[in-house]
């Protein structure tokens, strides 16, 4: 999938402006169509303990990270399934390197503002933070 060339970065190989914006326009469409559930569902777990950094995994095909949260074809003909994780998991399965955890929670972005996507699209996966839309 992702081959790190150096462990303690966030998957530095995939963390290109080219990939970024190949991610963000392969998933754009669709996320608008969940985007209010998945900020209230961001809310929810900062304002229940859990995190202050939800991650929410973005995937067409079945993957093993996190906990579905909404499934394709559950909410107006989304053809993505999101599912819920925390950045402990990314370090357990060493999606992100423990030396870089202070260096992804500086970089995450307002949580009330934008939604932390990790997109596995294909043989691509990376993070992307994605506005929510404007009321």
């Amino acid at each position: 999938m992702i081959h790190h060339s150096n462990e303690n970065t966030i998957l530095d190989d995939a963390n290109s402006p080219d990939l970024n914006r190949k991610l963000m326009s392969a998933v754009s469409g669709d996320f608008v169509k969940v985007a209010e559930v998945l900020r209230e569902a961001s809310y929810q777990i900062r304002k229940r303990g859990f995190t202050e950094n939800p991650i929410f995994v973005a995937s067409r095909k079945d993957v093993d990270i996190g906990q579905l949260f909404l499934g394709a074809k559950e909410l107006a003909d989304n053809e993505w399934s999101y599912r819920a994780s925390l950045l402990d998991e990314f370090v357990q399965r060493r999606l992100v390197g423990a030396e870089s955890v202070d260096l992804f929670r500086e970089n995450y972005k307002n949580p009330d503002e934008y939604c932390c996507l990790f997109v596995v699209d294909g043989e691509f996966a990376g993070f992307i933070f994605i506005p929510f839309p404007e009321d």
